[in-house]
């Protein structure tokens, strides 16, 4: 029986795949099917509302740790993947209302890079 080892997907893949679960607001769904195991998460230096993560798992305690903050979405939209070499950006706007911070308008472009397949890292500016 011949076994043929899993197609890595090219950056234009991953940031298509990533778009349409991105326009179904499926953030953690992203995370398992691309993230790697030693992927770095970076927000600007002194933000308010996150920081640094590294590992896979720490990652997406990140995430579920802003998700808690989260009382409503009033808005959230991500624009279509800009590809370059094994980079892609997204824009991200949302008017959201967390906890302790109250009602934010918050827009970012969200920065991430691809390596055999799997997102390595994402950065975030705002």
């Amino acid at each position: 029986m011949t076994t043929h080892p899993e197609k890595i997907l090219t950056t234009q893949e991953v940031a298509a795949r990533f778009h349409e679960l991105a326009q179904q607001e499926k953030w953690f769904e992203i995370q398992h099917e691309f993230f790697a195991e030693n992927v770095r998460s970076i927000d600007p230096p002194n933000s308010p509302y996150m920081g640094y993560a590294e590992g896979k798992a720490n990652v997406r305690k990140k995430g579920e740790d802003f998700v808690k903050q989260i009382t409503a979405v009033h808005r959230a939209y991500t624009t279509v993947p800009l590809v370059t070499g094994n980079h892609f950006a997204v824009g991200r706007e949302m008017d959201i209302t967390v906890q302790p911070h109250g009602r934010i308008q918050f827009n970012e472009i969200m920065l991430y890079e691809v390596k055999d397949g799997k997102i390595v890292s994402e950065q975030f500016f705002y």
